[in-house]
């Protein structure tokens, strides 16, 4: 470690400074020589004094920096120390003839002036009123940051932190902080329940405090409803709030009735069984089953024999004969106010709808189409010919002005969707915020159609909406499980619906789309993995080894989870290099040319989109969890690094964001959701029971459109077709739809 170095000094010249995350290189002029310091340097201005601590490092071009690990500001000690630093332009409206007219005036005394008698600058000329009040509120909100910051670097807070909660809290930042800094575990990003109880302990507050017991039970139901559940049962919370917080039951108990005093849990009794929820989980819920059964009452009477007419003749038009199934749809389309379609690959999913539209265009009414994610809206645009657009972007999502964090939709029950049929696909991947913000958009009388294939995995958010709606016989549904003759020619259509109903499927056939390759150790696997992707895939069906192929591993950890295979591939696919740049972040390495993920939703960050000539064609905003892309470009000394995503939105990324970005050379079979991939590479080895099901294989197969290769243990494929067990998740959606359902008759 580079022996750590005090220097003192004026603040010379700032030549680049990173608002968002306070990354700052300047000059600073000390008693001997100008030195240039880098690091995070939040609210530093030129002319102020500075003392930092920091280690010497050399730039390859612009050779030795101070890399700064702490600082503190000084006051300038002489007369021409204050003029200067006042003369720098840090508060505005301040020049140097006026800086010098106001230090000939009050000497060493005129920054406490400044600070705590600003109505004395009125004595100068040139400063009115006004202008006095506008340059001590500057110089209190300056002094302000300051002693937030020094306040935040006691207790082990980093700049990037210190500047995220200043800019949340402002001038509150230490009385809040000091009386529950619990509270940074819900409002700043990045900042969960363990650090902030670190930052608790290091001030002294108790373990037993009301305050840390009640975000402690809240940061337990967030990680649940994280794992995809909406409620987490009373006993098994209580059990978790033990072991995290180490307090009595009583502490407990009453945490739990304060919480639900105001409103932030609720409580109750599901099947027998003692339930808690975070209340917006509880009120989605809710809401969601009134509306569903409000819109399943309606009914569109037709004449039967003419809609029989109807599909003849649209039958002969497009020269496709609709199967029995798809035919049936068909019809409930045209009679339901609500209908679910769903079904495996190549069941015609596709050709009914295109068929459902086709006919309810020819009675004039407005359709609108929307799936969950860009890529599926992307997909159901080109099958069907139609725009279709993401659901956030269809419910006109923005920003509260006082909290721009804090998503508000546009489009709700005050100014409703304007649409006589809205057809919603992907329907597996909709979680319950995202259902009920949709729902409270549609009016009554609008016709919905929900198509989804119930078999997939269940949405990344909080719920089981698709499953739940068919499971509560509520809703009309069609199921569509004929394959059709061309979908028949695909092993990996096939195999998808022998892994489905518990077969093994067939591998290694001459001229097909679906391989086995045996490997008996997970170093094997690897190895044999590397070689696919670099030599024999590309030579075998002239795929692009990053754009083409993707490898979807079951689970996050292990050798082969996708963290360790990032790394690997990574070196493998795009190593080190003098021109590349790259930037370490939390333990993981990002590189110009990496494939990356984003794994949050990030609904206010800026895209833009160029044609092939760079020229701006589209911008906007908001990047959601799954999105990938590639890094184009990283700016060590802008401190941020811009993504090509595949839908070509190019965005910006500050290095205080990269929390949001991970490798995606492999990804988890879950995080593949609505996307798909030329080549899909699945590593089967071994694992947990509940991750090695036949619902995760189903949903890695049917990701791949040309190619699918399985590499590993035969016997650990067998089992995961074997394992029908589903991981359980907690979800009163069902239950609350069929007891609607029981009041309203």
């Amino acid at each position: 470690m580079s022996e750590q170095v005090i220097i003192e000094g004026i603040i010379e010249d700032i030549i680049f400074h990173n608002e968002e995350n306070g990354y700052t290189v300047c000059s600073i002029e000390t008693a001997e020589e100008e030195i240039i310091c880098v690091g995070t340097l939040l609210g530093v201005n030129r002319g102020e004094n500075i003392k930092v601590v920091g280690s010497w490092v050399t730039h390859p071009i612009y050779g030795p920096q101070l890399q700064v690990n702490t600082y503190e500001k000084t006051v300038p000690k002489t007369e021409e120390g204050i003029e200067r630093y006042l003369s720098s332009g840090v508060i505005k409206g301040i020049g140097p003839k006026l800086a010098k007219r106001i230090v000939e005036r009050f000497g060493l005394d005129t920054l406490r002036i400044i600070e705590e008698e600003w109505e004395k600058l009125e004595e100068i000329k040139g400063i009115s009123k006004k202008k006095a009040v506008e340059i001590g509120e500057i110089f209190h909100e300056q002094r302000e940051l300051r002693k937030a910051i020094l306040f935040l670097q006691d207790y082990g807070v980093s700049p990037t932190y210190a500047l995220k909660i200043y800019k949340q809290y402002g001038e509150n930042t230490i009385n809040i902080i000091k009386n529950n800094p619990y509270r940074l575990a819900e409002d700043i990003f990045g900042i969960g329940f363990k650090m902030a109880d670190r930052i608790a302990q290091n001030i002294g507050i108790s373990k037993d405090s009301p305050n840390r017991v009640k975000a402690g039970i809240k940061f337990i139901l967030n990680q649940y409803s994280n794992n995809g559940h909406t409620y987490m049962l009373r006993e098994h919370l209580k059990q978790a709030a033990w072991e995290l917080l180490g307090v009595t039951e009583e502490l407990v108990e009453n945490a739990l009735i304060e919480l639900q005093i105001y409103k932030q849990i609720w409580q109750e009794k599901i099947e027998e069984k003692e339930v808690v929820y975070l209340t917006p989980f509880y009120y989605a819920e809710m809401n969601i089953a009134r509306k569903l059964i409000e819109f399943s009452r309606m009914r569109n009477e037709i004449n039967s024999n003419e809609i029989d007419k109807r599909i003849d003749q649209l039958e002969k038009e497009t020269n496709i004969k609709l199967a029995k199934q798809q035919r049936q749809a068909v019809k409930e389309a045209m009679s339901e106010g609500m209908l679910i379609i769903t079904g495996g690959p190549g069941t015609g999913k596709t050709t009914t709808i295109n068929a459902i539209i086709s006919l309810l265009e020819e009675e004039g009414l407005e359709i609108i189409l929307a799936a969950p994610t860009g890529r599926a809206a992307k997909r159901m645009s080109e099958a069907t010919g139609k725009e279709a657009q993401t659901i956030h972007r269809l419910l006109e999502i923005s920003f509260l002005e006082e909290d721009h964090k804090k998503q508000v939709f546009e489009r709700n029950e005050e100014r409703p969707l304007e649409a006589d049929v809205i057809i919603i696909d992907e329907m597996s991947m909709v979680d319950v915020l995202l259902m009920n913000s949709f729902l409270k958009a549609v009016v009554e009388g609008t016709r919905l159609i929900f198509v989804g294939d119930v078999d997939q995995l269940p949405s990344v958010g909080p719920g089981n909406v698709l499953k739940d709606m068919i499971k509560s016989e509520t809703i009309k549904v069609v199921r569509l499980t004929e394959v059709f003759r061309q979908a028949r020619e695909s092993a990996i259509i096939m195999n998808a619906h022998r892994i489905n109903k518990g077969e093994y499927p067939i591998v290694n056939e001459k001229d097909k789309d679906f391989f086995f390759i045996r490997r008996n150790t997970q170093e094997e696997v690897i190895e044999t993995i590397k070689d696919l992707i670099l030599n024999r895939l590309p030579n075998f069906s002239k795929c692009n080894s990053i754009k083409d192929i993707q490898v979807l591993a079951p689970m996050r950890k292990s050798i082969l989870g996708v963290n360790y295979l990032n790394s690997i591939l990574q070196e493998a696919l795009n190593p080190p290099s003098k021109e590349k740049n790259e930037k370490e972040y939390r333990m993981q390495i990002f590189r110009e040319g990496d494939k990356v993920m984003q794994i949050k939703n990030n609904y206010n960050i800026p895209w833009k989109i160029y044609s092939d000539v760079g020229v701006k064609i589209d911008e906007g905003v908001g990047v959601f969890n799954g999105d990938a892309g590639r890094i184009v470009e990283i700016d060590n000394e802008a401190q941020t690094l811009t993504v090509l995503f595949d839908d070509l939105k190019t965005v910006e990324y500050d290095f205080s964001q990269l929390d949001e970005l991970e490798l995606a050379y492999a990804v988890t079979i879950h995080k593949s959701q609505g996307s798909e991939y030329p080549v899909v590479i699945i590593p089967v080895h071994s694992g947990p029971p509940m991750l090695m099901n036949r619902n995760l294989l189903y949903t890695a197969v049917t990701r791949a459109k040309k190619l699918v290769v399985i590499v590993g243990l035969q016997s650990t494929l067998n089992r995961m077709v074997d394992n029908n067990r589903e991981i359980n998740r907690y979800s009163a959606l069902a239950y609350r739809l069929t007891k609607m359902k029981e009041l309203s008759f």
